[in-house]
């Protein structure tokens, strides 16, 4: 009988689709082992854990989004701005990849004005895969096929609706691995190597 083998990867999916069964027959990765071991230091909830922030121009988005989330069960982490007064996107960006980057989040959202400046922002980090989506069909689409875990807004382009359904789709989508982990591993090479 061959055993199936368990990533880290895995696991999150298992998390976020409230799915976290294991046997204890499955082989699991080194990376697997490390962050199972960090979920119950941190005693992570079973409920997938986002990571949102924004500028002074989505802070109305990010709010509304926050209560929208909490609806739906997902625990947030809302690294800031806290009110309307002008702010640099990268300094909030940067504290939701860092969320990701090192696994305090699964996913991460922010929103700034036209959403571009984050999601730059947010790329400059370690295992970051930030998409700028504005509409539901790119959120899909970087979802299954480039394992996004950074969404990006932008607040001053799209209705707070429309966000709602980009960010429903987002979080509920999950990769589809096959020719497209093989696209996602190049990128983690180059990653790596520079």
């Amino acid at each position: 009988m061959i055993k199936r083998v368990i990533t880290e990867e895995d696991i999150k999916r298992m998390m976020h689709n409230d799915a976290l069964s294991l046997t204890g027959k499955e082989i699991l990765t080194p990376q697997a082992k490390d962050f199972l071991k960090d979920l119950k230091k941190l005693k992570y909830k079973r409920t997938l854990k986002i990571a949102i922030g924004a500028d002074h121009r989505g802070y109305q988005f990010k709010e509304e989004l926050k209560s929208f989330l909490k609806e739906k069960d997902y625990n947030v982490l809302d690294v800031g701005t806290f009110n309307e007064v002008q702010c640099d996107y990268p300094d909030f960006a940067s504290e939701v990849a860092l969320c990701v980057s090192k696994g305090k989040c699964l996913r991460g959202i922010m929103i700034n004005g036209a959403g571009i400046g984050s999601s730059i922002t947010c790329n400059k980090f370690p295992g970051i895969r930030a998409a700028l989506c504005y509409d539901v069909k790119t959120a899909k689409n970087s979802r299954e096929h480039n394992d996004a875990n950074i969404l990006t807004i932008g607040a001053d382009l799209i209705g707070i609706d429309l966000v709602k359904d980009i960010v429903a789709i987002f979080l509920k989508t999950t990769f589809s691995g096959g020719r497209y982990k093989r696209r996602i591993d190049k990128i983690k090479m180059l990653e790596k190597h520079n």
